[in-house]
């Protein structure tokens, strides 16, 4: 199986009439070859591309779904070095892109050249630092551009217009649009001005834009697939891996397809 490159999987999902549906997956929770039969039934279930959380153990834009995902995968043993491993099995197993989405003292430390090449070569095909602030993007923006790795932006709702300008231009891959303020979470409704702040983003760059944050149900994916390119949908996945501690492998992996295939459909025309 050949992994699409983001540009390809966008450009089909136009001509099929449906936005993008990104689920976020924290990579060795509970272990790799969990992750990897998460992650080939989220491409059966037909979402466009996979966020793979990288573990970390002071993750400051993430609430207590995620950071006890984190957790969980640290204490199994995970590493940078892991889940470059499991990202170059899993592209061989899936078609859906594959991003990584990881804290910016990690490619700091590891060295910004060595860890774009490493994930380049580990079939990455994009990069989403939240903690990474524009003034000093430069440097990984450079070594991301220079072998073909994009590198996504994000813009919150505390943004300044005149930042989140500057922010959306220098997007590639696409931009992120977080829905609320605040850490990744499920929330009941969707943020009011959400609708209007997309629209004027999509003044200001032509690469698509997918909407994350808060968005848990089929109704809130649908009504962002109204106005923006794609849905990302995080601790509303990942909560089901949890489940590992007291239901069989199997159940939890079918529970996480049908849940997507769910979302997926909440997005296609």
């Amino acid at each position: 199986m050949q992994t699409v490159s983001l540009e390809a999987m966008f450009r089909a999902n136009k001509q099929l009439s449906r936005k993008a549906l990104a689920p976020f997956v924290t990579a060795g929770d509970p272990n790799i070859e969990t992750t990897l039969e998460v992650l080939e039934a989220i491409d059966r279930a037909g979402a466009s591309l996979c966020e793979l959380g990288v573990p970390y153990s002071d993750p400051i834009a993430d609430g207590p779904v995620i950071q006890s995902s984190y957790t969980r995968a640290l204490a199994a043993g995970m590493t940078l070095d892991g889940l470059f491993s499991l990202a170059k099995q899993a592209t061989q197993r899936v078609q859906m892109p594959l991003l990584a989405m990881t804290s910016y003292s990690l490619i700091f430390r590891r060295g910004i050249e060595r860890f774009v090449t490493d994930a380049a070569a580990a079939g990455l095909v994009g990069l989403v630092v939240p903690d990474l602030p524009i003034e000093e993007s430069d440097p990984l923006d450079a070594a991301c551009r220079e072998i073909g790795v994009a590198l996504v932006r994000l813009v919150t709702p505390t943004t300044s217009p005149e930042r989140a300008e500057a922010i959306a231009r220098k997007a590639s891959g696409f931009l992120y649009c977080v829905a609320v303020a605040g850490v990744t979470g499920e929330r009941t409704a969707l943020p009011t001005g959400l609708v209007e702040r997309v629209k004027w983003l999509r003044t200001k760059t032509d690469v698509p834009i997918l909407v994350g944050f808060g968005i848990n149900s089929p109704e809130q994916a649908r009504a962002v697939a109204e106005v923006a390119d794609g849905v990302i949908v995080g601790s509303a996945v990942v909560r089901h891996l949890a489940a590992f501690t007291t239901q069989p492998r199997c159940d939890v992996v079918r529970e996480i397809e049908e849940y997507v295939g769910q979302l997926v459909a909440a997005v296609t025309d």
